[in-house]
This record gives structure tokens, C-alpha cells and sequence, in this order.
């Protein structure tokens, strides 16, 4: 049966003058939204690569390589990113003493003596940093590459050659292990993030 586009218009549904006068939905807010959400996965996503070494090295063997002396130490050789047990005397010239947040002990960074493409970094105690200090001879740590270090010493990289390399003594794969639970909660940030973006750019149906 047919209808008249007078029985149409008189059964079509009033417009309330009220809704007319609504505003526009904010456009600019649920843009800054949708940016807000991008950069902050993409931030996300360079944090979990940032972190991609640490949480390899997590899961490093817990037995170190014995490296031997470190100035005859052939690193290509040897590898990076692994847990290795050396011996040799550290170098004054170059060495630079820093702190970080939240902790009471300091560090130092110096230079193999003898060389200049490997570096040391300790831990030392607190009240025990003094003229008189005596760095160690043996270390065992964490073997790596200065441009593929973490966040945590991305800023040493400054103070040395470019294509050198870093042990980083007392530093186990068991220490590492927060870098693993740290790299989750990012991917979760970015997918949350994602997800949360598509949709609300989905187009309704």
C-alpha cells in the first residue's frame, strides 16, 4: 500500500527546536584526543624498543664467560649482551664520577687502561668515595655495546668514543629482570593506547 507524501509529512517525527540549538559536537578537543592518543602509543612503542636489550639481557645464561684480561680482550670475539667475568686495572684519565636519583651510592666510569674503545663502570659505596678509593681489579657484569646501552646509561654515551663498549660490573641478568615487567607495561600502554584509537575513529553504522 502507498502512501502521500501528505500522509509521510504527516507522520514524520517533529524536529525539537531545542536539539537545533544544541552546539556542534567538539571537534577540536576530540581532535587534541585523538593526538594526545597517538603520540602517546608511538612514545609507548620507542620505550619498548629502548628497553628491548635490557629485557634480552634478563634472560642472559647466570653463568659469566670468563673474559680474561680486559686489555688483551678481543670484544667482537666475545659478544655483547651477555655476563662476563674479567680482570685489568682502570684507567684515571677520562674517568667521570656520577649519581643517580633515589640511591645513596655513587658510580664512576673510566677507561680500561691502555685502551680507550672499552669502559668500566662501578658501583661505589656509599661514604666510601674518597681521593684514597681504590677501584677494583676484577669485575663481572654486563658486556655491551655504548650505542645499544639502556635509558639507564644512555646519557654516559656523551663522554665516550662512539664505537666503544661498556661493563657494567655487578650488573647480573637477574638485575635486569625489572626491565622486563617495565617493557610489558609499555606494550600495554601502546595497545591500550591503539585500540582506544581506532575506535574512536571507527565510523559509525
Amino acid at each position: 500500500m502507498s502512501h502521500s507524501p501528505e500522509a509521510l509529512v504527516e507522520f514524520a517525527e517533529p524536529v525539537d527546536p531545542e536539539l537545533l540549538q544544541l552546539p556542534d559536537p567538539p571537534r577540536r578537543e576530540r581532535t587534541w584526543t585523538l593526538l594526545l592518543l597517538l603520540v602517546t602509543a608511538l612514545a609507548s612503542l620507542a620505550m619498548v624498543v629502548s628497553l628491548a636489550r635490557d629485557a634480552a639481557y634478563a634472560f642472559a645464561p647466570s653463568s659469566p664467560f670468563d673474559a680474561g684480561e680486559l686489555l688483551a680482550l678481543k670484544l667482537e670475539e666475545v659478544g655483547q649482551n651477555r655476563l662476563v667475568h674479567a680482570r685489568g686495572m682502570l684507567g684515571a684519565s677520562g674517568a667521570i664520577r656520577y649519581e643517580r636519583p633515589l640511591e645513596s651510592d655513587s658510580y664512576r666510569l673510566a677507561p680500561v687502561a691502555g685502551r680507550s674503545d672499552l669502559w668500566v663502570e662501578i658501583r661505589v659505596p656509599s661514604g666510601q668515595e674518597s681521593a684514597r678509593f681504590v677501584p677494583p681489579s676484577t669485575f663481572s657484569g654486563r658486556l655491551v655495546r655504548f650505542d645499544a646501552v639502556g635509558p639507564r646509561h644512555r646519557s654516559l654515551r656523551s663522554h665516550v668514543p662512539s664505537s666503544a663498549w661498556l661493563l657494567v660490573d655487578g650488573e647480573t641478568p637477574e638485575r635486569a629482570r625489572w626491565s622486563v615487567g617495565l617493557m610489558v607495561l609499555f606494550v600495554g600502554f601502546a595497545v591500550w593506547n591503539v585500540a582506544t584509537l581506532v575506535r574512536l575513529t571507527r565510523r559509525v553504522r
